[in-house]
């Protein structure tokens, strides 16, 4: 089975364009598997991209989503792709990023009761659904009745040990906990808590790097800040200047810097195996000192790029210009 890629454009605000949300449309694409808000780039989908993808799904009603909305409680107003299309949607959540039990796995899956997958096992071929009767069959008399939510927990454990699938019961009661906190906490104290933390904790980042910090963006979540210094480069210098970038320095420079000057270890902004000058700063995990001390690595850096850059080609770039 091949897939279909749908890229976010940093210049749309790492928003997806409608030529992109068109590929939705194609038969041959079963389901739409995202993570709202975004990671690494930390931002929602905006409600103009929500409510076109619930215009193809009218379109397409046999179209399967899938979101993992486990950063929606840091966004402001965040409106779920389950919410606009819920027979349609596998909502994916977890504890894990609200309340820092990153460990322990603590996660839900939530579905409507007339979802579109239900239907579909129904309408499958009789020698499908005849194989479906005999993997479930030694757990239920009905196994044509069985729910797929319910399949997804069977299925968790092979379907054999059914019987002690799911989560142990101390992180039902964690989980529990959690969950009764979130809903005691009525004005949202702490949520609004945290994402001020986090907001401050990026404006010191930027501040330090020297890039102007604009929180107009109303779909910015800021749990990630992603520096990419190819955007920046390009909006600070112009194209010459990252054409130079990339053919005379080392993409992993931008790693490896903070790890030496900072003690802190930042991951690829691209992923894994990609050779590009970004990465992904996470602000949920170190004191505003620390931000400001990778901010500082960042921007010297930056400023040894530009000394560089104006040595070899005669420029003369203003290497402390604000970005």
């Amino acid at each position: 089975m091949n897939g279909v890629n749908l890229n976010a454009e940093v210049e749309l605000g790492w928003q997806y364009s409608k030529k992109e949300l068109d590929k939705l449309r194609d038969p041959k694409v079963k389901a739409f598997f995202l993570v709202n808000p975004s990671n690494p780039p930390s931002v929602k989908m905006n409600t103009g991209s929500l409510a076109y993808i619930a215009e193809i799904v009218k379109e397409r009603p046999d179209l399967i989503l899938l979101t993992d909305d486990v950063y929606g409680t840091f966004a402001d107003d965040f409106v779920s792709l389950f919410a606009l299309c819920p027979k349609n949607t596998i909502l994916v959540y977890s504890y894990s990023k609200y309340f820092g039990a990153t460990g322990w796995r603590l996660g839900t899956i939530a579905m409507h009761r007339e979802n579109v997958i239900d239907e579909l096992i129904r309408k499958l071929p009789k020698e499908q659904r005849k194989e479906l009767h005999e993997r479930y069959e030694s757990i239920t008399t009905e196994p044509e009745n069985l729910k797929f939510i319910d399949r997804l927990v069977a299925d968790s454990r092979t379907v054999a040990l059914n019987h002690t699938a799911g989560l142990s019961t101390p992180q039902q009661v964690q989980m529990v906990l959690f969950s009764l906190f979130a809903l005691m906490d009525t004005p949202d104290a702490c949520k609004n808590a945290l994402k001020r933390l986090i907001r401050s904790r990026k404006e010191a980042l930027y501040r330090e790097i020297g890039i102007r910090f604009d929180d107009s963006d109303v779909n910015q979540v800021d749990y990630y800040t992603i520096i990419d210094l190819e955007f920046l480069g390009n909006r600070a210098y112009g194209p010459e200047f990252v054409a130079w970038l990339f053919k005379n320095t080392e993409p992993s420079e931008l790693l490896f810097r903070p790890a030496k000057e900072a003690r802190v270890v930042l991951l690829p902004g691209r992923g894994f195996g990609t050779q590009h000058p970004s990465g992904r700063v996470s602000l949920a995990n170190l004191n505003e000192s620390d931000y400001r001390a990778i901010g500082r690595a960042m921007r010297k850096l930056m400023v040894e790029y530009v000394e560089r850059y104006n040595a070899a080609t005669g420029k003369s770039l203003d290497k402390n210009k604000v970005l």
